[in-house]
């Protein structure tokens, strides 16, 4: 089988613009397991993206669990990108009519200082480039319907990418045990989802470094001023009408997403 790079971004096209999930990519327009063509169909999507006047302010990390690496059968994380709109302010409300799937999870964002150019990227190399920290909340979201996914649908669907929130009291590097922090993502003042640092590649800075270096070696390097989410520390939630969530990270303080109850 040969990968349809146009009919699967025609197909992810068409379920932002009606709303409607499309079924799974694999098989029937990419073959299982091409990331190659998965990463194709991203960049097809960013280039349209970009073309129509969205910015890129970033970049996210995915698949940085072990056990979720091992549910799709990789070794590796995957990426997408941020664009301007996708930033929710903390706390605002979000219909979730605006998107199709959602669920949260608790992240660190690292906010760059300096560019990070190189293709092999060190622990030191991000620590030098980190400007600051943020408490996130990213909001994941799917075109494919029921979350059928695989590795190459979450890819070529920009990594299942939906909206992200960040906290609003920055804290350096240097505060913050990325290894030991804890994560709870509340939902009613109710734990829904634990985790820590070390469930993020080991530590959120070996998955930025990992991102970093991938992303120079494809030509598109993360750049002083961008947002990188570097992955969650805990299972995500799926999303309930009207409810808000808050992720509490231990040196990071706290960031809310509120969601409405989404009627007409």
């Amino acid at each position: 089988m040969s990968a349809d790079i146009k009919g699967a971004a025609a197909a992810l096209r068409q379920a932002y613009a009606t709303g409607v999930a499309c079924q799974p990519l694999r098989d029937d327009l990419l073959p299982a397991g091409d990331l190659t063509a998965a990463y194709a169909v991203q960049q097809a999507q960013v280039s349209d993206w970009l073309a129509e006047g969205r910015r890129l302010v970033g970049a996210k990390v995915g698949l940085t669990s072990r056990a979720v690496q091992e549910a799709f059968g990789v070794f590796q994380p995957d990426f997408g990108v941020l664009f301007a709109d996708m930033a929710v302010p903390d706390g605002a409300e979000i219909d979730p009519r605006t998107l199709m799937q959602p669920r949260v999870e608790a992240e660190v964002a690292f906010v760059l200082g300096r560019d990070l150019p190189y293709d092999q990227v060190t622990v030191a190399d991000v620590v030098r480039a980190t400007d600051h920290l943020l408490p996130a909340i990213e909001i994941v979201d799917s075109r494919i319907a029921n979350w059928d996914i695989s590795i190459v649908d979450t890819v070529a669907d920009n990594a299942s990418s939906g909206r992200y929130v960040l906290g609003t009291s920055p804290r350096r590097l240097g505060e913050v045990d990325l290894r030991l922090c804890g994560a709870v993502l509340e939902q009613g003042g109710e734990p829904v989802s634990v985790g820590a640092g070390a469930a993020c590649l080991g530590n959120p800075l070996h998955a930025v470094a990992w991102l970093a270096g991938t992303l120079a070696a494809n030509g598109r390097p993360l750049r002083a001023g961008d947002t990188v989410l570097s992955g969650a520390l805990g299972p995500m939630v799926a999303v309930t009408p009207g409810a808000a969530y808050e992720a509490r990270i231990s040196g990071l303080g706290s960031v809310r997403a509120c969601f409405s109850k989404g009627g007409s």
